[in-house]
């Protein structure tokens, strides 16, 4: 399956929030210009490039595309929006969403479930 390119990967999920390293993750909805003959492939081979980009996915709806991407601070990600995102060809606007806290992440569920704290009363 792995020479199929059936299987594509094996990834490991960490939850951020119980270790010391500060990450933020950012998902960026991206509109832009189909270029005629190619469409949104070459716009997205050419954002799939960076290094920053951990996903991207070609949407319906009021945008094109999604970006996930993680960085050390929000200043991070915001540069690289300003810096590399926003001046490729055919991007026309950019909004980007910063994740505040994960609850569920892969069908995992990444918060601890809060205790049950009532007392336990018998007749």
């Amino acid at each position: 399956m792995e020479k199929e390119n059936i299987i594509c990967g094996y990834h490991t999920m960490i939850n951020w929030d119980k270790t010391s390293d500060e990450k933020v993750t950012a998902l960026i909805e991206v509109k832009v210009t189909p270029q005629r003959g190619m469409g949104f492939e070459k716009i997205a081979e050419r954002i799939y490039q960076y290094s920053e980009v951990n996903s991207l996915y070609l949407m319906s709806g009021a945008y094109d595309f999604t970006v996930i991407l993680e960085g050390k601070t929000m200043k991070e990600v915001a540069q690289f929006v300003s810096e590399k995102l926003s001046t490729v060809n055919s991007v026309l606007s950019t909004a980007t969403h910063f994740i505040l806290k994960k609850y569920k992440d892969h069908g995992t569920v990444m918060c601890d479930k809060p205790e049950d704290e009532r007392m336990l009363i018998t007749p």
